[in-house]
C-alpha cells in the first residue's frame, strides 16, 4: 500500500511539473526569443539561441514617436497607483458600509452592485464612451482612473464586504464602549484587521489595470500618455503585421519583469487575503 501511495504521488507530481512547464513554455520562449536577432527568431525556434543580441531591447526602448519606453513604464505606473489607491480608499468604505451600516434599502442595493458582476463589460463600452466623450476626458487618464474613486468594481467590493462580515462584532462593540465612532472603528478597527485583503485588492487592481488594454486603445490616443500595453499595439502595423518581432518580444518581456516582482514579493499577504475571504466558500 505503501508502494502504491508513492507511485501515485510520484505520477501526480509529474504531471503537475509537466503541465506547469507546458503552461510556462510560451513565456520562456518569449523571453530567449528576445535576444535572437529577427531573422531568427521564427527560422530558430528552439530555446537554445545560435545568436544572442541586445539590439531587440536597445531599439525597442526607443519607443514610438519620439517617446521612449521608459515614458510608458511611467505612464503605466502612474496610473495603477491611482487604480490603486482609489480602489483601496472607494471599495472599502462601500464595504465598511454594506457590511457594518444599517441604513434604508441596503439588502437591495447590495443585490444590484451583485447583478453588476455579471453584466458583460461590452454592454457598457458604448455608454461609457459616450459619457466620457462628453465629459472631454477622452485623450486623458481620467476614464481609467476616475470610476476607480467611485467604487464602480464590484467585485472588491464583494471581497471586502465578505471579509469584514468575518470579523467579530464584539470588537465594534468594545470600540463604541471605548468612545469610539463610526469613523473610529472603520479607521482602528476595521482596516487594520483587513489588510490581507486590501493587499489582494492592491495586487488585482495593479494587474488587472497593468494588463488592461483595450480601455488604454479606446482612450488614451495621444503618444505621451501612451501606457505600457498600448505602446506594445505600436509594433503592429496598419496591415495587422508585427513589423519588429524582436523589439516587440524585448519589450513585453520588460513589461511582465513588474507583475512578476510584485507578485511574489506580495505573494504571502496575496494567500491570506484569499483564504480568509468568501472566495474560499
Amino acid at each position: 500500500m505503501k508502494n502504491k501511495n508513492v507511485a501515485r504521488h510520484t505520477l501526480t507530481h509529474l504531471f503537475i511539473i509537466a503541465l506547469g512547464l507546458l503552461m510556462i513554455y510560451p513565456v520562456i520562449w518569449m523571453i530567449v526569443s528576445s535576444f535572437k536577432p529577427n531573422n531568427l527568431i521564427f527560422s530558430d525556434p528552439g530555446l537554445i539561441p545560435k545568436v544572442v543580441t541586445i539590439e531587440n531591447y536597445i531599439n525597442g526602448w526607443k519607443g514610438y514617436a519620439g517617446v521612449s519606453f521608459g515614458k510608458f513604464f511611467i505612464n503605466s505606473f502612474f496610473m495603477c497607483t491611482a487604480a490603486v489607491v482609489g480602489n483601496l480608499i472607494a471599495c472599502t468604505m462601500a464595504a465598511y458600509a454594506f457590511a457594518r451600516l444599517e441604513f434604508a434599502g441596503r439588502k437591495f442595493w447590495f443585490a444590484v452592485m451583485l447583478i453588476t458582476l455579471m453584466l458583460p463589460g461590452h454592454v457598457t463600452i458604448v455608454p461609457r464612451y459616450i459619457l466620457f466623450n462628453t465629459f472631454g476626458w477622452v485623450g486623458s487618464y481620467l476614464p481609467i482612473i476616475v470610476p476607480k474613486f467611485l467604487a464602480t468594481d464590484a467585485f472588491f467590493v464583494f471581497l471586502l464586504v465578505q471579509f469584514i462580515r468575518s470579523l467579530p462584532k464584539e470588537l465594534d462593540e468594545a470600540a463604541i464602549i471605548d468612545g469610539c465612532g463610526e469613523t473610529g472603528v472603520f479607521f482602528r478597527i476595521i482596516l487594520p484587521l483587513a489588510s490581507p485583503a486590501l493587499v489582494t485588492v492592491a495586487l488585482f487592481t495593479f494587474l488587472w489595470t497593468w494588463d488592461d488594454f483595450f480601455n488604454h486603445l479606446l482612450y488614451l490616443t495621444n503618444p505621451q500618455i501612451f501606457s505600457v500595453s498600448r505602446a506594445l499595439r505600436t509594433f503592429v502595423g496598419d496591415s495587422g503585421a508585427v513589423s519588429n518581432w524582436g523589439g516587440a518580444l524585448a519589450m513585453s518581456t520588460l513589461s511582465v519583469l513588474p507583475l512578476f516582482i510584485l507578485f511574489f514579493a506580495l505573494q504571502k499577504y496575496f494567500v491570506a487575503g484569499i483564504s480568509t475571504t468568501g472566495i474560499k466558500g
